[in-house]
């Protein structure tokens, strides 16, 4: 495949190499991002997705490994550049997940009783699930708020929160559960595509 890219590049082999090596350190960034996107969809559920993914992954990974295996004796700087495409690849991907922020978080928080309420209700008019549940601390009544959430907007609640009380405990767990209430106005395009 890469030999017609490169057949009018026999005259000058180190820009030859360099292509090559750039081809194979970017491919091989694009193929590991799929790669823990994949893993990602998969374990959240979304299974199509994530076989569409390991499909073009593999046929991406068939080619450039073979590339840099074919040439690796003369050229063993290609397995350098292809060990970096894949750390850099894992870090990107990472990056990228984030970004995207698939799923549900469940944010607890832990507030003063009297604030607890005000907080409740505030993040019961933004639509988000809500329960609450009476606690007892060290030394006064608490507030156990539990907020049912996209894992996207989980940043703005918890600056909301703070806002509204700078001493809450707040604690954030990923969870994928069935059934009650929470809001779904939010649902991006990529949920859309993907169900």
């Amino acid at each position: 495949m890469w030999d017609s890219i490169f057949s009018s590049l026999n005259d000058t082999p180190a820009l030859k190499l360099a292509l090559e090596c750039a081809l194979i350190f970017f491919a091989r960034i694009i193929e590991v991002s799929m790669g823990t996107l994949r893993i990602i969809l998969i374990n959240k559920g979304y299974r199509k997705p994530g076989v569409v993914l390991a499909f073009f992954e593999v046929l991406m990974w068939i080619f450039v490994a073979s590339q840099v295996i074919s040439g690796i004796n003369e050229q063993p700087i290609k397995a350098i550049v292809y060990s970096l495409g894949f750390a850099t690849g894992v870090y990107m991907g990472s990056r990228l997940e984030n970004y995207l922020a698939f799923g549900k978080v469940l944010i607890q928080v832990i507030s003063d009783f009297g604030i607890g309420s005000t907080i409740a209700d505030a993040m019961r008019a933004e639509g988000l699930g809500v329960t609450t549940v009476k606690g007892y601390g060290k030394d006064a009544e608490k507030s156990v708020i539990m907020i049912y959430a996209n894992r996207k907007g989980k940043e703005k609640i918890i600056q909301k929160i703070k806002a509204m009380d700078e001493h809450a405990m707040i604690v954030t767990n990923e969870v994928s559960t069935t059934g009650g209430y929470f809001e779904t106005s939010q649902s991006s395009s990529w949920r859309r595509f993907i169900k």
